[in-house]
């Protein structure tokens, strides 16, 4: 006779695999857009793009997490969402920091670049939310992918509008506000992943007790 775990346990193991699929792919399109998104925003001058860099490689930072969090306990998947929350919120106060230099400091963003390069962005996000939207229900650390990934569509969308600006007008100041904008998108969304996180954990502590426990 088979033991029900036996059967239970295949489905468990191929759901994780399927996690650890999707986390690996939409860590390698986000390290890829780290690169061109930090090329092209050094090159092109534009906070908007070093912002939508620091965007992709705090999502990368927080996949990587994620990948650590798939198949383990409630606690450990809320820990990694928390790491996850506040390593958004730091990247965002660097940013911050950036668009305030180069206010005073001066530059000249070039706006068709700007453009390109979001639309490039987006189309790989895109993919990423094709890929996560059969698993942001699995779990705290999988909600967290998700925010992000949302949360780069919005900025890229802005960075676009702002190149669009910054052509018409033969300002920089289109890209520092966006560059502002994407602060407090970034800041949004790390604080929401820390509200996610605290209401699984607070799911967890409420949670009744087995017999068997």
């Amino acid at each position: 006779m088979t033991d029900s775990r036996d059967e239970a346990e295949p489905e468990l193991d191929a759901r994780n695999a399927a996690e650890r699929r999707t986390l690996r792919w939409v860590l390698f399109i986000n390290f890829s857009q780290v690169v061109l998104a930090g090329v092209v925003g050094f090159l092109a001058d534009s906070t908007g793009l070093l912002g939508a860099a620091l965007d992709n490689l705090g999502d990368a930072a927080v996949y990587m997490v994620s990948l650590y969090a798939v198949g383990r306990t409630v606690a450990l998947k809320v820990r990694a969402a928390r790491l996850s929350g506040v390593l958004l919120i730091v990247l965002s106060l660097g940013l911050l920091v950036e668009v305030v230099r180069r206010y005073f400091g001066g530059s000249e963003p070039i706006g068709l670049a700007m453009i390109l390069t979001a639309l490039v962005n987006a189309a790989t996000n895109l993919v990423n939310l094709r890929l996560l939207q059969f698993h942001r229900k699995e779990g705290v650390h999988l909600k967290a992918s998700w925010i992000f990934t949302t949360n780069d569509m919005l900025a890229n969308l802005g960075i676009v509008l702002s190149g669009v600006a910054v052509m018409a007008f033969k300002s920089p100041l289109p890209d520092l506000l966006i560059g502002l904008v994407v602060v407090c998108v970034v800041v949004k969304g790390g604080w929401d992943i820390l509200k996610e996180a605290a209401e699984a954990r607070r799911a967890e502590a409420d949670a009744p007790v087995g017999p068997g426990s």
